[in-house]
């Protein structure tokens, strides 16, 4: 017997002994046929049943599910819940994995700990928390992740091969999955807990709706540090979009962006947490995320749209023009959103059309449009003195950014 094999089996115990100790501190006691030694021996079970064979794994199911089945009838008065009966079939289950992949069982074991040991906080979450409309957004996600994304076919179309519809949704995936992420912070830490975490994750649908919201917000007797540390905090979330986009894009381009993303989200939170100390005897002014949705797929449609355009045009503008033309049709397409331009300019590093150093001024004059773009709507919306102070805290991460990002270009 090998070391991983014997590793599989104490694995397996391992295993049995977690969920089975939740379950049986979780019923205190009421359900004996089903504690921690029950779990254990059935992990087990698994285990010695995969080192058997196929058959004997698929009988001893078959024999698993009918002995619970009947405890349950004996017990469903008392306790009409199945949660217990499913985690013991999830316990052999994970015994049958060990003797195959122990570490992604036992990963597994311990998410489903956790989601055992998390009743009254889902429970909660989920009856008192979410509403309608958030369940549905839920299901609508579901559906554009997993079952549209996997339907488009993965392979270039149209001129210079650049419309590949299941890359292009994918973006539209990723883009509606951190919308998603920024929405839920909000939903946990609630308006009252700092204007910050309401404009980060506005940021993450569009910074500048965000950094317009904040300016109409501003307007108010009471508003004004907390709006403009909302708006500040609503472009670090374009700083952090873009880093894990881009990482999805092209890991090469990221890790080349990564220092030049750090300083200048460093520069903007030393900003934003300044002004918002100023603010914090201030009420919190009760704003919502950009889009009342936590599904927000249209703009993330938008920005895919634009991101596609804008490789399309740079790729016309690096075959026609050259380099200098990829960048100005980038920074043309940065006035729209930070994003395309950005993305766009790494996916056509990634296919080998445009070279590192040109991707990286690329991305550079994407960006800088873009927060010229938020000043002036800053201006519009808040006035010159939201504009004024708006400019103050991230003209600074801007020249930051663009000035490590140029060393890293150097290097590259």
């Amino acid at each position: 017997m090998s070391v991983a094999h014997l590793l599989s089996f104490v694995y397996a115990l391992a295993i049995g002994l977690l969920l089975g100790g939740e379950r049986e501190r979780s019923h205190q006691g009421k359900r004996e046929a089903l504690g921690v030694r029950t779990f254990a021996l059935l992990a087990l079970l698994g285990t010695v049943s995969a080192d058997l064979g196929d058959w004997v794994v698929i009988g001893v199911l078959v024999a698993v599910a009918a002995l619970l089945t009947v405890g349950y009838l004996n017990t469903n008065e008392e306790d009409p819940g199945t949660t217990t009966e499913v985690a013991a079939l999830a316990t052999y289950l994970l015994g049958v994995l060990c003797f195959t992949d122990s570490a992604l069982a036992a990963l597994l074991a311990i998410v489903i700990a956790v989601v055992l040991i998390s009743k009254q906080r889902l429970h909660s979450f989920v009856r008192n928390a979410v509403s309608d409309v958030e369940l549905e957004d839920a299901v609508k996600f579901l559906v554009v992740a997993f079952v549209v994304l996997p339907l488009l076919p993965n392979h270039s179309l149209g001129p210079y091969g650049v419309l590949n519809p299941s890359r292009i949704w994918f973006i539209v995936v990723l883009l509606t999955g951190i919308s998603w992420v920024g929405y839920i912070a909000v939903r946990v830490l609630g308006p009252g807990r700092g204007l910050l975490a309401t404009g980060f994750a506005s940021g993450f649908v569009s910074a500048t709706a965000a950094t317009a919201s904040m300016g109409r917000t501003s307007r108010g007797a009471d508003g004004f540090a907390a709006a403009i540390a909302g708006a500040q905090i609503a472009s670090v979330a374009t700083f952090v979009q873009l880093g894990v986009i881009v990482f999805f894009v092209s890991r090469t381009v990221a890790v080349h962006l990564v220092l030049a993303l750090v300083a200048g989200v460093a520069v903007l939170l030393v900003s934003s947490i300044s002004v918002y100390r100023r603010a914090r005897h201030v009420a919190p002014v009760q704003t919502k995320p950009a889009g009342e949705h936590a599904f927000a797929i249209w703009p993330a449609i938008v920005l895919a749209v634009i991101l596609t355009g804008a490789t399309l045009v740079g790729r016309w503008g690096a075959a026609v023009l050259g380099s200098a033309g990829a960048v100005l049709a980038f920074g043309v397409a940065g006035l729209a959103d930070a994003h395309g331009g950005s993305l766009s300019a790494a996916t056509l590093y990634a296919h080998g059309n445009l070279g590192l150093t040109t991707t990286l001024i690329a991305i550079g004059a994407a960006f800088g449009a873009n927060t010229l773009v938020k000043i002036v709507v800053a201006y519009v919306t808040g006035g010159s003195r939201f504009g004024t102070r708006f400019l103050i805290g991230v003209l600074p991460s801007l020249v930051v950014f663009l000035g490590v990002l140029l060393s890293t270009t150097l290097i590259a």
